[in-house]
């Protein structure tokens, strides 16, 4: 770490003496810190072993806080991490545990578990099958703080709403992440058509809520007003829904956007996605290794760089309204079509086009299921009426994702010519699209 350190100090005083480098010395910075931050990201990642303090295999219990949720598994067991706080062995041996294990429950105690939520302290019985925990039993020792209590109370109730409706599985998976009643067929039909990010939960959804607090909130509070009760509001519904690495980048960017709004930073999306990105690993230095991080400020860069350039190339060729989403599904696709091939093995080229319908229906749902929830407290009639059209809508994305999803992927071995590939197209895009992209360095939803 020294000797890369001095090697970077160096080289940037060596820079700085260049007048053609000195605007880029701030780069230099900002580069400099998120290779150190995602140097310690995989050092985090590699240390993120619990620490149990009595050999796995005598352990017969342990106890801990619900660091998450719990969910059903694909074998009908509950699924979920806990927080350390101690762990036994046989007899009356008894030791002090560390860090995070993933939890696998009995089918019978996952309602139980689910009506407690995240913050509650269980005690398990079981054993380790290699890094995971198989319990037998599981005791309640202590019930969440009450905040915690509350937001699960609410999930369970928007849970419950969502309950007995054909496309229930689908909102509740939109809406707050949980997959556990989602269509196994439509799920994988999304993954086939090359729409799955489309079902986790990401900037994406983030702007229909931010949309949506803006189209309320703007005309009687005003821009800045609007904006900070927007940034509460974001801050509340991400705590709902819990930690996901996608979902906090782009809380994050939406509370740096509503300072650049505030005037407190510059209202340039490259420099903000940059900010966000060190914040994030400062905060949470592990999640930079998920692959959902990566892809998620991976596909925000291209649209903002490779993506700005397809817009100048396609405007008054075709219709606007198509314009914006093809090009920033273009910026995306090529900036993480490397890191697709080399995790999954297969690329699906077909998304492209298939997002430009896919994505804009799925939005339509979520507005509508939001609409139902909300009508649900206090117009149950009007709720059923614009549940009738949910469902119709449903069966039209159905149809819509099945058609995509017959298109065949492409199967890569390795990721080198993908990787190659990508960085050709996006340099010379950012070489070609330059001026354009420095003209368009403005927070568009926020203006």
């Amino acid at each position: 770490m020294a000797v890369f350190l001095v090697a970077l100090i160096s080289l940037y005083r060596v820079l700085a003496r260049c007048p053609t480098f000195r605007i880029t010395h701030r780069r230099i910075v900002a580069l400099s810190g998120g290779l150190i931050l995602g140097i310690a990201a995989g050092t985090s990642a590699m240390g993120d072993a619990p620490r149990l303090g009595l050999p796995a295999e005598t352990i017969r219990g342990i106890r801990g806080v619900m660091g998450e949720d719990p969910r059903e598994s694909r074998n009908g067991r509950g699924m979920g991490y806990l927080d350390l706080r101690g762990v036994t062995g046989p007899g009356i041996l008894r030791a002090t545990a560390r860090g995070r294990v993933l939890v696998f429950f009995p089918a019978e105690t996952l309602p139980r578990l689910m009506d407690f939520g995240r913050g509650a302290e269980v005690f398990v019985e079981g054993d380790f099958a290699g890094p995971m925990f198989r319990a037998q039993g599981v005791h309640i020792a202590k019930p969440a703080p009450a905040w915690e209590q509350l937001r699960t109370g609410i999930r369970l109730a928007i849970l419950d709403k969502l309950e007995g409706h054909i496309w229930g599985g689908l909102g509740a998976a939109l809406l707050l992440g949980v997959k556990d009643n989602l269509d196994g067929a439509l799920a994988q039909k999304y993954r086939f058509a090359g729409c799955a990010h489309v079902l986790a939960l990401s900037g994406m959804h983030l702007a229909i809520v931010a949309a949506l607090v803006a189209f309320f909130l703007r005309k009687p509070l005003g821009l800045k007003l609007a904006a900070i009760a927007g940034a509460v509001l974001i801050l509340l519904y991400v705590s709902l829904i819990g930690v996901q690495p996608s979902l906090e980048r782009a809380a994050i960017m939406y509370i740096l956007g509503t300072c650049a709004v505030l005037t407190f930073l510059p209202k340039q999306p490259l420099s903000l996605l940059a900010m966000a990105f060190l914040i994030q690993l400062a905060i949470r230095p592990s999640s930079g290794t998920s692959i959902s991080f990566i892809l998620s400020y991976l596909a925000l860069a291209g649209i903002l760089t490779v993506g700005e350039f397809f817009h100048n190339v396609f405007r008054g060729r075709m219709p606007e309204l198509l314009v914006q989403p093809l090009s920033a599904s273009l910026g995306a696709y090529l900036a993480t079509m490397a890191v697709v091939a080399a995790n999954f093995g297969i690329v699906r080229p077909v998304g492209l086009l298939a997002g430009l319908v896919i994505i804009p229906l799925t939005t339509v749902f979520m507005v509508g299921a939001m609409a139902t929830l909300a009508l649900s407290f206090i117009a149950p009639f009007l709720s059923n009426i614009v549940g009738m059209g949910l469902t119709l809508l449903y069966s039209i994305l159905d149809y819509t994702v099945s058609l995509a999803a017959r298109v065949p992927g492409l199967m890569v071995n390795g990721w080198g010519r993908e990787l190659c590939l990508s960085l050709l197209i996006g340099a010379l895009c950012l070489f070609l699209g330059r001026p354009y992209i420095i003209r368009r360095q403005a927070l568009a939803p926020f203006t």
